[in-house]
């Protein structure tokens, strides 16, 4: 399963005229980083980068007037994508931008079954919040000292920790990639990953030793007709 954890910067919040001048995205593969990666500064043509926009993420008119217009990477941005799922906090924003971007280059909008909203999901695991990026951080103790100002592909790596440890953390990913990678018919063992319990196919062989089991009988003799043990069937 392919997703990408992406986050964009923009002139200012109406996307009907403002822009979008940064996006940055990170690509996970059954819940795991790859190391693959995009980010693009964009020139927003005659939208200058309102001061409030300016303040949150630092990027000034100067410093996109050398970059290229959304139109000239529209093409890379949909190729990176691909028919991956599309992940963003607060993700309305940003696929409101997206959106507005494509429609004005008369390019298809990319639908909501294909968007997955990390702030809707932590308003429902967490609905006493806060839970904003930072406070997610904070929650889930990653590291966002470094995060002075927002940055697309920064948010980005910061969104990806923090989704992962929503669905369960490094371990419950690792399970649900390790099982991904296996052979065809595996599809109940994936189910029961999902929903949380692993169920093995066929028991471990038991490691008690011959000693031990005789031992243990040995024991149970002792504690008579009413001892606890003698409820169940140890033959299985």
């Amino acid at each position: 399963m392919r997703e990408i954890i992406f986050d964009t910067e923009t002139t200012g919040l109406d996307n009907r005229v403002d822009r979008i001048v940064e996006i940055g995205g990170i690509e996970l593969f059954n819940h795991f980083p790859t190391g693959n990666t995009i980010h693009i500064y964009i020139n927003p043509g005659d939208q200058k980068v309102h001061p409030d926009a300016l303040a949150v993420h630092g990027i000034t008119d100067e410093f996109l007037k050398d970059k290229p217009s959304f139109a000239d990477v529209a093409q890379q941005i949909i190729d990176f994508f691909g028919d991956a799922k599309w992940i963003a906090h607060n993700a309305t924003f940003d696929m409101g931008f997206i959106n507005a971007e494509l429609a004005r280059l008369d390019l298809p909008s990319i639908l909501p079954d294909r968007v997955l909203d990390t702030l809707s999901m932590a308003r429902r695991k967490h609905p006493m919040g806060p839970n904003s990026l930072d406070a997610l951080c904070r929650r889930y103790g990653i590291d966002n000292t470094h995060r002075t100002k927002h940055g697309a592909l920064l948010d980005s790596e910061l969104l990806a920790d923090v989704y992962i440890e929503m669905i369960g953390g490094r371990q419950a990913a690792l399970g649900l990639g390790t099982v991904a990678s296996n052979s065809a018919g595996q599809e109940s063992l994936v189910e029961e990953i999902i929903i949380g319990t692993l169920v093995r196919p066929r028991p471990l062989a038991p490691r008690l030793s011959e000693a031990e089991q005789q031992a243990h009988d040995a024991l149970i003799a002792k504690l008579g007709a009413k001892g606890v043990w003698g409820k169940y069937d140890l033959a299985n």
